[in-house]
């Protein structure tokens, strides 16, 4: 349950008291405890505060999954600061668009970005020093103080800032807080068997609430985080059988990746207390796949970025496919303790009746306190009750569990990612060649949904598909561009002049 005591700058000072010598993280060959980790948070504060940083101030880092985004982190908060874990799949231009929205003023990247980081860094505007990580990092961090001030923030201290595109494709910096983290020691972690004692692994991106609320789950509880850098499927199974790991979230597609590498059923999963998984749908198949190859209790989780995570919960009781509660398994679950929803009927605002669907509402102490200096955009997510508009279609059944019927309508999940049209759509309309576009998700058996743009040529053109895709390339993250391209002589239109995406996504789904 919430507790108003908690701070995130503490989690490292409390662990390092308690059980200093632990390890923390770990990467490859690499681990450091919570001695180190408390100790170099403390060294990051007191050089960024030499740099002029201070509370409220926003720094971002380009990285990989890393024990440096992790430690930036947590020395962030003893300073008072915010980090910005940046997506390092996003292209150039739209770095640079979310560090022009952040105002960030330090930049911190590894050697694999320094190209990228370099451009941004001027594109931007507000960035004023950059620090690559590895040597002048380390330098960096060690001509500062290892002396801890204490500091802590308030329950309402904005404490670390990640990124969604939003419908309008206009970057919105979710903003997190002590108070919306304050279930994170007390909250779901222990239904999945984390204690002090696991052997975390998080395997999605620390860009991605679902990697960065893992790690801090792990950390908060004081057990071991096993970070990984690259989401390779053998070694990811590699990993969680070698690092004899407790506990993981991942999204379906990873785990059915997993599933199908040979040999997977006949590994020894014994330590592995439990897979949780979200970010999209886990199909019947797949969850029988994924039960019959690690035999582990598996949670269905179901959130946003702008709820911290997960707020709904499938218990690993209701995934029973071939039981008699297996129509549990078309939904997402039931609330934790903390979290109120409602399910507004979208026509006349009023709730909807039970088992009818409608826009699902949040009320709960992890809901954000808006974005980033975008005051329409937190109105229109938040009412005046403090009720968060999730977008997201739904309904609630007589015993209260959640099933999902639609995501934001249009928005695409391919891979755990959410791409909307509207962004991918502004890029490939910019060809010369092509007279109209409109952009769905297809259904995809490795994926969820694959992308993709359904295009009218100008008359004349011999625009290709691979044309189209290299034009878009340098403007658009890997995972936004189009998987598949079809050519159709006009789109379907309504009266308005409106394409019609309902009838191109049914007709994909025929």
């Amino acid at each position: 349950m919430p507790n108003d005591d908690f701070r995130l700058a503490d989690v490292p000072r409390q662990h390092a008291r308690e059980r200093g010598d632990h390890p923390a993280l770990s990467l490859g060959t690499r681990t450091i405890t919570y001695d180190e980790l408390d100790e170099r948070a403390t060294r990051i504060a007191n050089a960024l505060r030499a740099d002029g940083v201070g509370p409220g101030d926003r720094i971002a880092v380009l990285d990989k999954s890393s024990i440096e985004v992790a430690e930036l982190l947590f020395g962030a908060v003893k300073a008072g600061a915010v980090l910005i874990p940046l997506n390092w799949r996003l292209a150039a231009p739209e770095l640079t668009a979310v560090l022009d929205d952040a105002g960030a003023t330090m930049l911190f990247a590894s050697d694999e970005f320094a190209a990228t980081a370099d451009q941004v860094a001027v594109d931007a505007g507000t960035v004023t020093k950059t620090v690559r990580l590895g040597k002048d990092y380390e330098e960096w961090l060690a001509a500062a103080s290892p002396e801890d001030d204490g500091y802590r923030g308030d329950l309402d201290t904005v404490v670390f800032q990640l990124y969604t595109s939003g419908t309008t494709g206009r970057p919105k910096g979710v903003l997190t807080t002590n108070r919306t983290l304050s279930v994170v020691e007390d909250g779901a972690g222990a239904s999945w068997g984390i204690d002090a004692d696991s052997v975390a692994l998080a395997a999605m991106p620390l860009f991605h609430i679902g990697g960065l609320g893992f790690l801090l789950v792990g950390v908060s509880f004081g057990a071991r985080v096993v970070i990984v850098r690259d989401l390779l499927p053998q070694t990811l199974l590699d990993l969680i059988v070698e690092e004899r790991v407790t506990n993981t979230f991942l999204v379906p597609s990873v785990i059915g990746m997993l599933c199908d590498l040979p040999g997977a059923a006949e590994r020894d999963y014994s330590a592995l207390r439990s897979i949780a998984y979200g970010a999209s749908p886990i199909t019947p198949a797949q969850l029988k796949r994924a039960l019959a190859t690690f035999g582990r209790p598996l949670f269905q989780l179901y959130g946003l970025t702008e709820t911290q995570g997960a707020i709904v919960q499938l218990d690993a009781d209701d995934h029973d496919p071939d039981g008699p509660r297996a129509h549990l398994l078309r939904a997402a679950g039931k609330p934790y303790p903390w979290v109120r929803l409602r399910i507004l009927d979208p026509a006349t605002g009023a709730d909807a009746a039970t088992g009818e669907p409608g826009e699902i509402l949040v009320h709960s102490v992890v809901n954000t306190p808006g974005y980033h200096n975008q005051p329409d955009a937190t109105s229109a997510l938040l009412d005046a009750d403090g009720w968060l508009h999730t977008g997201d279609i739904g309904s609630l059944d007589d015993e209260g569990y959640l099933t999902i019927s639609d995501r934001l309508k249009d928005m695409i999940i391919t891979g755990g990612e959410n791409v909307y049209p509207v962004e991918v759509e502004a890029v490939l309309a910019d060809h010369p060649d092509v007279a109209g576009v409109a952009v769905v998700g297809r259904p995809d058996p490795k994926w969820g949904e694959a992308v993709t743009a359904v295009v009218v040529r100008r008359p004349g053109s011999t625009l290709t598909a691979d044309d189209l895709i290299g034009f878009a390339r340098p403007r658009l993250a890997g995972y936004k561009l189009p998987k598949f391209v079809d050519f159709v002589e006009a789109l379907p239109l309504g009266a308005t002049g409106k394409v019609l995406k309902r009838e191109i996504r049914a007709a994909y789904r025929a």
